[in-house]
């Protein structure tokens, strides 16, 4: 960034406001990519529109590449308070500002807006005016204050009073709160404040250390990184780098550098990518009343999908439409389409969109029974009956073409598919034709009714009435029915008696009348029917029939027993949590459902989440559960249902949000590291598992051997792995133990498996000398020396330095001594530095010596009286003495060289020659030479040669040769282009040339060009010049590189130019490979200089 927004920001509400942010883009490849972000992940991006909006420029005629970005808000609101970040990035680089907005309201002249309102629907609601009246103002409560004041025990119930959601954020945050920063003495640069990155790429966080030679740990949550293909740790210079490769949701976590007890510490936020669409929605075509299911799969499980059409909102609260989530898979279910339900249908996530026309056609009715033709006599009952495929259908009875309406003697009932016309007491007027016809349909159903009169003479029978209960069917004792809650209960009971008797049902006192509803009675000829329409709890009861004549009279009573699912569990809570598993209970339902409860089923999810998860899928009978396998510092929320032997209740309250955490594991390795006479030094390791609860410290306890109290040695958490137990009593046999402490407790003690005993050792001085260090060490002048020698023994021992039988002189040689080791330093060895190093270790009487052998070598000086001895044929003798000056180690060879006196280019003819002589071979007729040698050693050559005194003559034998004489031909011309230059296509990013050739005497002068401008000396472009093959390389062009190349070739006769077009395309996919032209070697009958070409 040139230009960030400023950090805090007040603005008065309706008012508009805009942030700047400028990047300089001069050493990037591609324009850089820049995101306004609110909060931890709201991409405001998708929210321009009439309030928020963006804009970007760039200004093309500065020399530097600027690019100015601006976020304006419209008429600013309440809810625009908060914390923003931009953030810019390209390929792996990445830069990020953080700014904060407070909006100031002027309640004078104030009004509010709906938080759910949308860009259009206008500023001003008073209903949130009114309500915001009539709330009682409540003192607020600094959270951040409890926190301070409360103890870490206490930390995870103010986190569920008050909702907080990112617990370990905050407590981090209250720590860094609570510590004073201190300018830092290991860093020159720190980590930024955090790091973004989208899920699957590539991170890079970077610091720059004081030290260049210091070795820095990574951590993550506390816990150290060890290297991995994952994890990349570089060390170049003073910066230090760590590369996270294929970023997760688990690297969404805090990272710090340590150097030492001093560290920098980041956050990295993983973005996931957006949710797209893998299954479209397919079209449906049904007829009214089918079921239809629109079904998309997206990418990710747990994605929010939002379904829409034209009716679709404003339904959406009904029964008619449902939405079911399983897994990747999102249905949008319409029970019964009708006509109005044609149209399409939209889905969208927040990376893709889909949609599914539904067309709805009218389904044709089907006549299943038609009505038949009745002949009854007088006083007897006539019923039309019919039945049709659709139960919802309605219709109207004609006789004779005129429309018959109820009365006593007359009814019409329709159940189900079923039409009935019932007509009591047949008279000779009621004989005629009848027709049935459905609503809506061009469709009627006709019969006809005869009347028979028959004339009779009886007498009368009397028999007295009976009631014939059928014990079978949904009895399950004697006079007693179950049914379930929504099923259909007829009971038909047959009666008999003469005349015909009179029945009467009654529940308790109130006697049912009815024969049309839910509940009602229907009779017929010697049978009287009782039907209850979706049995309800409240139907449950004792049903009395009675009948009577004049013969007499008959009663029975009935038992119907409703059973239904149960009512949902109730109190569900979590009573224990640990590192992935908690403790719930609840109690059993008020309502059985009239069946005894089989168990229960129990669900979980992720606060905030709306997908639930099945913890068993058999029946648990306990009413306390252990749910398992839960990821620790996640909130959950927990239901359970009820099952008895009728089906499942609904679902219980969700329960509180509870998060799994669980104390970490003891501390390890726990070893008495020194005992004196009144302390002991402990030192451990980090408990293996910590969990996200995080590690606050140590408590160090101790108790004297056979008593049971543990006494605290230290008062504050210790947070490094070694503490000094002090004021110990002397003599004592002493137990001690470490407890780890975090946010959920204290873990299990580490204990050491037997009592120390107070009292100071003594122990033999004894020199641990390092095995590189007991030959000769040898270093080069210039060089540091680091000597670090460890040594032993109590009580500490007296360290002493001697250099060949002296005491070592400070000003030359650095020493520093501790308890544990003696360390030998010298900044940058000289010759005089060699020697027998020795060091002496005493303890009052006893003592311990070790010898350092340093050497400290250089190049060695020339050899001396370099001189040819001997010449014969093409041979030349050649001897010499070693150098005076050997450079303080032996002489591992020579290098001898020769060269002719007529070029003096010299010309290497051996290596490593370890005598002082050698014969030189192969030497040219008629030439002089002379010869040069230098001295190696294990540092290397020597700075100068030693030139031998005398040359060598190669005589010549035989006549000499007679030089024809000739006159030279003249070769001048213009320069002209032999090969032109070949457009080409590249990739950016990856570095190409062009080439051509041109022919011409005097050598011409090349010119290269773009777009019609001369190039200059730009590092980027390499021109050659080979024999007349002319080249143009480009290192790694972008597509501003992309043009027209020219090249001029100028020269005292004339100019010729050539030119090609580059085309650079900016894709990452490798494209076929060029095909080059093959070499082509194009030289002229004579040879003229500077006239061969060769072209590939």
């Amino acid at each position: 960034f040139v230009e960030k927004p400023a950090e805090n920001v007040v603005a008065v509400a309706g008012s508009d406001v805009t942030f700047v942010a400028k990047v300089d883009s001069s050493s990037l490849m591609r324009k850089p990519t820049m995101k306004w972000l609110k909060g931890k992940w709201l991409d405001l991006g998708s929210k321009a529109g009439k309030h928020l909006q963006f804009k970007e420029t760039y200004d093309r005629n500065t020399k530097v590449r600027i690019y100015t970005y601006e976020m304006k808000i419209v008429k600013v609101v309440a809810g625009d308070a908060g914390g923003y970040r931009c953030e810019v990035t390209s390929k792996d680089k990445c830069d990020s500002s953080t700014f904060e907005i407070t909006v100031e309201v002027l309640y004078a002249v104030c009004f509010y807006k709906r938080r759910d309102a949308g860009e259009d629907e206008g500023d001003l609601d008073f209903s949130a005016l009114l309500k915001k009246r009539a709330e009682k103002t409540e003192p607020e409560i600094d959270v951040w204050e409890l926190l301070k004041s409360a103890h870490p025990s206490e930390y995870e119930k103010i986190a569920f009073q008050y909702g907080i959601t990112d617990l370990r954020g905050m407590l981090k945050r209250l720590k860094k709160m609570k510590e004073v920063q201190k300018p830092s003495e290991a860093f020159l640069k720190r980590l930024e404040s955090c790091y973004s990155v989208e899920k699957g790429k590539k991170i890079v966080m970077s610091c720059e250390v004081l030290d260049p030679n210091v070795q820095v740990k990574w951590l993550k949550n506390g816990q150290e990184i060890k290297p991995s293909a994952k994890y990349v740790m570089e060390a170049v210079g003073n910066v230090r780098t760590l590369t996270i490769n294929k970023s997760n949701l688990s690297d969404d976590a805090a990272y710090e550098c340590v150097v030492g007890d001093d560290k920098c510490s980041t956050e990295v936020y993983v973005k996931e990518p957006p949710i797209t669409i893998t299954k479209l929605m397919d079209d449906y075509h049904v007829v009214v009343g089918e079921r239809v299911e629109f079904e998309i799969e997206v990418s990710e499980e747990g994605a929010h999908v939002m379904w829409s059409d034209q009716e679709l909102i404003k339904d959406k609260e009904s029964t008619k439409y449902r939405f079911k989530k399983d897994g990747k898979k999102h249905t949008l279910i319409i029970q019964e389409a009708t006509l109005d339900d044609a149209g399409m249908y939209h889905a969208w996530t927040n990376g893709g969109h889909t949609k599914g026309e539904l067309e709805v056609e009218e389904k044709e009715l089907e006549v299943l029974q038609d009505i038949a033709d009745l002949t009854v006599r007088a006083t007897d009952q006539a019923m039309f009956k019919c039945e049709v495929s659709d139960d919802k259908v309605t219709g109207k009875w004609f006789k004779d073409g005129v429309e018959v309406l109820p009365s006593e003697r007359i009814k019409m009932t329709h159940v189900g598919r079923f039409h009935r016309l019932i007509i009591e007491d047949v008279k000779p007027e009621d004989a005629g034709d009848y027709t049935f016809v459905p609503d809506g349909y061009a469709l009627s159903l006709s019969a006809k009714l005869n009347f028979l009169e028959i004339k009779i003479d009886y007498v009368p029978r009397q028999d007295p009435p009976k009631i014939h209960l059928d014990t079978t069917g949904n009895m399950v004792s004697q006079n007693t029915i179950i049914v379930v809650a929504g099923n259909k209960l007829r009971l038909d009971v047959e009666i008999t008696g003469e005349p015909a008797p009179t029945v009467v049902w009654s529940k308790g006192e109130e006697a049912i009348t009815a024969t049309e509803g839910r509940v009602r009675v229907e009779s017929r000829k010697d049978l009287s029917c009782f039907v209850i329409e979706g049995a309800e709890r409240a139907d449950e009861g004792n049903y009395n029939i009675c009948v009577t004549n004049p013969a007499g009279e008959d009663k029975a009573m009935i038992f119907v027993k409703i059973v239904d699912v149960p009512d949902p569990p109730e109190n569900v809570k979590c009573t224990a949590v640990g590192e992935d598993c908690a403790t719930i209970v609840w109690e059993p339902p008020k309502f059985d459902g009239g069946v005894p409860i089989k168990g229960y089923l129990m669900e979980r999810k992720k606060k905030g989440s709306s997908r639930w998860t099945k913890l068993n899928f058999d029946v648990y009978e306990s009413t306390t559960y252990e749910a398992k396998r839960m990821i620790e510092g996640v909130l959950y929320e927990m239901r359970v249902f009820a099952v008895n032997s009728i089906g499942l209740s609904q679902p219980s309250l969700n329960s509180k949000p509870f998060m799994p955490i669980a104390p970490t594991s003891e501390p390890t390795r726990l070893t008495v590291h020194d005992v004196t006479d009144s302390t002991c030094s402990l030192r451990w390791l980090a408990p293996e598992k910590i969990g996200a609860g995080g590690l606050d410290g140590y408590v160090i306890e101790y108790c004297k051997e056979g008593a049971t109290e543990w006494v605290a040695a230290n008062t504050d958490l210790c947070e490094k792995q070694g503490f000094v137990v002090r004021g110990l009593p002397v003599g004592e046999k002493i137990n001690f133990r470490v407890v780890a402490v975090n946010i959920a407790g204290r873990s299990p003690p580490a204990t050491l498996s037997q009592p120390v005993t107070i009292r100071e050792v003594v122990e033999h001085p004894k020199i641990r000398l390092p095995r590189e260090l007991r030959t000769k060490y040898i270093r080069k002048v210039g060089e540091k020396i680091n000597l670090t020698i460890p040594f032993q023994g109590k009580p500490h021992p007296v360290a002493a330095w001697f250099k060949d039988g002296q005491p070592v002189d400070p000003k030359m040689v650095n020493v520093r001594n501790t308890n544990v080791d003696s360390i030998l330093f010298i900044r940058s060895a000289e010759r005089e530095h060699s020697g027998t190093y020795e060091l002496v270790l005493k303890i009052e009487n006893m003592e311990d010596r070790a010898s350092i052998n340093i050497r400290i070598i250089e190049k060695p000086g020339p050899p001396l009286n370099v001189r040819v001895t001997d010449v014969w044929g093409f041979n030349a003798a050649l001897e010499w003495e070693p150098p005076k000056d050997d450079g303080n180690t032996e002489i591992t060879g020579y290098t001898i060289q020769k060269a002719d006196m007529k070029t003096k280019e010299w010309f290497t003819v051996y290596e490593h020659n370890r005598r002082t002589n050698c014969t030189v071979s192969d030497l040219i007729m008629g030439n002089e030479y002379m010869f040069r040698v230098y001295s190696e050693n294990l540092c290397g050559l020597s700075e100068e040669p030693r030139f031998s005194k005398n040359t060598a003559v190669i005589p010549k034998t035989g006549g000499t040769l007679k030089q024809p004489s000739y006159k030279e031909k003249d070769m001048a011309c213009a320069p002209k282009f032999t090969q032109p230059l070949v457009d080409r296509s590249v990739v950016a990013g990856y570095s190409t040339a062009i080439s051509c050739a041109v022919r011409g005497f005097p050598k011409p002068k090349i010119v290269w060009m773009k777009n019609r401008m001369i190039i200059g000396e730009d590092p980027k472009f390499l021109m050659q010049n080979n024999q007349g093959v002319l080249t143009l390389n480009i290192r790694k062009p972008g597509t501003f590189d992309a043009g027209k190349y020219s090249c001029m070739a100028v020269n005292d006769l004339g100019q010729d130019e050539v030119e090609c077009k580059l085309d650079v395309r900016d894709e990452t996919v490798p494209q076929s490979p060029h095909m080059f032209q093959p070499l082509a070697g194009l030289l002229n009958s004579k040879i003229v200089p500077n006239s061969a070409q060769f072209l590939c």
